[in-house]
């Protein structure tokens, strides 16, 4: 460690200079891994990218408004079979497909390949599907 300097004995002491003792200064900054994450720089094995989380709570905004209007959906097993219906309530595992004509089913959520709206299947096919030709102006 630096000693303690003192100024010389025998000068009298400017206005301007300190009349305390003169020690060791330290230089008060933040580190530079600190100014680095603050300005979003990442360096280092703490800089991988961050696991999704395994939830993203989007069930807790789509299923609710589609229970409320009982809006009617098309579920697509792994397996490809499509069921039809409405969901009644859902948890974390599960989802409950009530159906017209039909029983009402338990659906294992690892089963499910996607859901979608049937309005949204109806739209598509229209889109897909080309205009028959017009009978009214034909050529004569």
């Amino acid at each position: 460690m630096a000693s303690v300097k003192k100024p010389p004995s025998g000068a009298e002491p400017s206005a301007d200079a300190p009349t305390a003792e003169l020690g060791p200064r330290k230089l008060i900054r933040p580190s530079l891994a600190r100014v680095l994450r603050d300005q979003g720089v990442s360096r280092g094995p703490s800089s991988r990218k961050m696991v999704p989380p395994e939830q993203t709570n989007a069930e807790a905004y789509y299923y609710p408004k589609q229970m409320q209007s009982k809006t009617p959906i098309v579920v697509r097993l792994m397996d490809g079979e499509e069921l039809r219906g409405w969901i009644e309530w859902y948890d974390k595992d599960v989802i409950k497909l009530n159906r017209d004509h039909a029983p009402n089913l338990l659906i294992p959520k690892r089963s499910i390949k996607y859901l979608f709206k049937e309005e949204e299947e109806r739209m598509h096919k229209r889109k897909r599907r080309p205009e028959p030709p017009s009978s009214e102006g034909g050529s004569g």
